[in-house]
């Protein structure tokens, strides 16, 4: 996830490599600031212009130059997605998310200026020999990517779950490898899209690591219950057993109890009435 800028207030105190690394995250190139102070006024300004734009349209540009974001990010990590899209076809682009990509690029926006006229601005900016070297990766872009069969993306545009931290293309769309080869050059597209790969590749086998770990924890959860049934029967049955045989020596003690006291002690010799003894006299 891209490092937040700080507070306006501690731009000053940043080493000249993070202020210089932070304002290229901004579009902005420090080259073209003579002192450390000019680059902290351009960056704050430029923060304030990005804090100044509407998010929605901000969103389109991202939607349009398919870059991974959550869908919870924040404009300025917007704006960072933003800059890092070069690409100079516009079609499908909306006239408010025109205007922001080129504000971004530096370009100044008047009121009145239409979309066309802001296009172009921009390739009026690019320059003959950047479209020229753009024009020639998309061409071997182009062949790179029929020689390896590569089909054009038809899925719409998906936001990352929103998570801090996510910054990893899992559920978006990729661009194509002609369009990363146009951007990037060779060696950048090629390398871009390998680590896409790899990280698709990787995300597959997780996710199925993740559901194999899921099912052996659902086997274990389904046993402990099984075991659990059967221990609470087992104890039941025991409950029930010991119940029984309370009852059965209960009923065997009052039975000898009642034979001991009105039986027995009639059969005891010692033991005849009075009366029957003074009629033997």
């Amino acid at each position: 996830m891209p490092a937040t800028s700080p507070a306006p207030r501690q731009l000053g105190d940043l080493p000249s490599d993070e202020l210089t690394h932070l304002a290229e995250n901004f579009g902005l190139d420090p080259s073209d600031y003579k002192t450390k102070q000019h680059l902290v006024v351009a960056l704050h300004d430029r923060r304030q212009i990005i804090a100044s734009m509407d998010r929605e349209a901000m969103l389109d540009v991202v939607r349009w130059g398919r870059r991974p974001i959550p869908i919870n990010a924040g404009k300025e990590q917007i704006a960072i997605e933003i800059v890092r899209i070069h690409a100079m076809r516009f079609d499908g682009l909306s006239p408010r998310g025109i205007a922001v990509l080129a504000m971004m690029r530096g370009v100044k926006v008047e009121g009145t200026d239409t979309p066309d006229r802001i296009t172009r601005k921009l390739r009026k900016q690019e320059g003959l020999f950047k479209r020229f070297n753009r024009k020639r990766r998309a061409w071997i872009g182009g062949m790179i990517s029929n020689m390896l069969g590569e089909a054009e993306p038809n899925t719409e545009y998906q936001f990352l779950p929103a998570q801090p931290g996510a910054n990893a293309p899992i559920n978006a769309p990729r661009a194509t490898m002609k369009d990363d080869i146009e951007e990037a050059g060779v060696i950048g597209g090629l390398t871009s899209r390998f680590k896409k790969s790899a990280d698709s590749y990787l995300n597959q086998k997780l996710d199925e690591i993740e559901a194999r770990i899921d099912r052996k924890l659902d086997e274990i959860d389904r046993r402990l219950a099984e075991w659990r049934d059967k221990e609470i029967a087992n104890r039941v049955r025991i409950m029930k057993i010991t119940l029984w045989v309370s009852v059965i020596v209960a009923l065997v003690s009052l039975i000898i109890s009642y034979v001991q006291v009105y039986i027995a002690p009639a059969k005891i010799p010692g033991n005849r009435p009075a009366t029957t003894v003074q009629s033997v006299r």
